[in-house]
């Protein structure tokens, strides 16, 4: 381990270059993982909050994001089904919403009957926000100020008509750059201009007991015009759908990825480098009997100890940075083990680009140090 530190140490400038790529990958890697951690999570962030079994929508709906109508007869469908004990509707739609300054945009208005989850934003969770009142909505607080909110509680304009916002919650501003606003399923009909027979999702609690895919079975033979998910499968559904279908998932991948081969192209040319700048050494090292493990061991640790001080300094730059993106992106998220995993891809990444260099340091001739 000395001789390697000596090794790494003999051109400092260059380890600083090799330290610095290194904390240059760690960073993006971290950055990037965390902007598709919180964007898969935000994505369905919605359909998780809300204490369903099974959601029912229409035919060949994408996400959450994107419904579209389905008939509320459906609902009376479903409570006529074996193992159905509750169904609860969500309506939700785009509509407009005007500032106070006169701006117009576009937000989703959602709407749900009560019992449809604890964690589910809507008025009437709250007795002190004017839970009963009609026309009221609920935003999320890092939406107020896109929509112009400064002070609660507001009156504002959603759909033409009037509505009071009482309070903000926390945990579900959207991705889309539409802001969410939540309310009831009756006061979401009549904010995005939905017919009166009609809703978008139907959630379905199953009887304590009753197999879920059975009553799930039930519901597909009679709804044959809708898709029955579990809440699982919808959550996983809009997921893959924000990743694969709109290209926003694959650019950030494609970002961390380029993170890790910037930081094994840097690492490799480095330890290239040194490798090459202390062959004698090898050929004394092998002159003096040296196994092959060895030599294998002293440049491998020259490009795990890179790693390891590489990664530090990343982490030391990321969480902070991370930290302020949130301000302007509320929905970033860092797992526990997203940094913790950053340890290991980075060791494994300087695994990788010190190969060229070890088969190098194994091929050099024991007799080269011999030669004047």
């Amino acid at each position: 381990m000395r001789l390697a530190w000596r090794n790494l140490l003999h051109d400092r400038t260059r380890l600083l270059v090799t330290i610095v790529g290194i904390a240059f990958a760690v960073f993006l890697m971290i950055f990037e993982g965390s902007l598709l951690s919180g964007f898969l999570k935000a994505s369905s962030e919605v359909i998780d909050a809300a204490d369903a079994d099974l959601w029912i929508t229409a035919r060949g709906v994408p996400c959450f994001d994107f419904p579209a109508p389905l008939p509320e007869r459906f609902r009376d469908l479903a409570l006529g089904t074996s193992g159905v004990a509750e169904v609860h509707r969500i309506a939700t739609r785009f509509a407009d919403w005007q500032r106070p300054d006169g701006v117009r945009q576009t937000a989703i208005v959602i709407g749900a009957d009560p019992g449809v989850g604890d964690r589910f934003p809507r008025p009437g969770g709250d007795p002190s926000g004017g839970a009963d009142l009609p026309d009221t909505v609920l935003v999320d607080r890092s939406d107020l100020d896109a929509l112009g909110v400064a002070v609660l509680p507001a009156e504002v304009e959603l759909g033409r008509l009037r509505a009071r916002v009482p309070r903000a919650v926390t945990g579900f501003g959207s991705f889309l750059g539409s802001p969410y606003v939540f309310t009831t399923h009756a006061d979401a009909k009549r904010f995005a201009n939905l017919g009166p027979e009609e809703t978008t999702f139907l959630l379905v609690r199953v009887v304590p007991g009753r197999q879920v895919q059975e009553v799930r079975q039930a519901l597909r033979s009679r709804l044959p015009d809708a898709d029955v998910w579990t809440r699982a499968e919808f959550s996983s559904r809009s997921r893959t759908y924000w990743v694969m279908q709109t290209g926003a998932g694959g650019a950030i991948l494609t970002a961390g990825l380029l993170g890790f081969i910037v930081g094994m192209v840097i690492v490799s040319q480095t330890i290239y480098a040194t490798t090459m700048e202390n062959l004698e050494e090898f050929a004394t090292l092998k002159a003096m009997g040296a196994l092959r493990r060895y030599i294998l061991r002293l440049v491998l640790l020259q490009s795990l100890a890179s790693g390891l001080v590489g990664y530090l300094a990343g982490l030391a730059a990321s969480l902070p940075a991370l930290a302020a993106l949130r301000g302007a992106i509320p929905w970033v998220h860092t797992p526990w083990w997203l940094p913790s995993g950053m340890l290991g891809v980075s060791l494994l990444m300087c695994s990788i680009a010190s190969v060229v260099s070890i088969r190098k340091a194994l091929a050099v001739e024991p007799g080269r140090v011999f030669r004047a």
